[in-house]
């Protein structure tokens, strides 16, 4: 997949800049889409004419987490079959389970390690799972 669409709701600045300068300027990406909280973030998806290949959700995002996101992306007929992978600081073997079992397409820890995460990206992009927890 040569540039392929990808979103990322993401309520921390930091994390925001660090995102975009891996896929844009380190991986070369052009359709990225980062927003910045999860208000509404139903009209976000869909205000956006392409679909997204994956999206990347910050699990303690506010006002509505990670974990209820997930649920009504997996509820609408558009994004049902979308991977969606869970970033989050917390990978404890009892976190990573319960991401497994709300549905995630796979896990990475914040922050992001540049030199691990292009290769976890191309893996998810070809349909694997990644659980990556360091």
């Amino acid at each position: 997949m040569s540039d392929p669409v990808i979103f990322y709701f993401e309520d921390d600045a930091l994390s925001r800049e660090v995102m975009r300068a891996c896929l844009t300027r380190g991986m070369g990406y052009h359709n990225v889409w980062i927003f910045e909280d999860s208000i509404d973030f139903e009209s976000q998806l869909n205000g956006v004419e392409l679909k997204p290949d994956v999206v990347f959700l910050d699990i303690h995002i506010e006002p509505v987490d990670g974990f209820a996101m997930l649920e009504r992306i997996r509820q609408s007929e558009t994004y049902r079959s979308t991977k969606v992978i869970a970033l989050t600081a917390s990978v404890m073997n009892e976190e990573v389970k319960m991401l497994k079992d709300a549905g995630f397409d796979g896990v990475i820890a914040k922050p992001l390690d540049y030199d691990t995460f292009p290769g976890a990206l191309e893996r998810i992009l070809k349909g694997e799972q990644v659980w990556h927890i360091r």
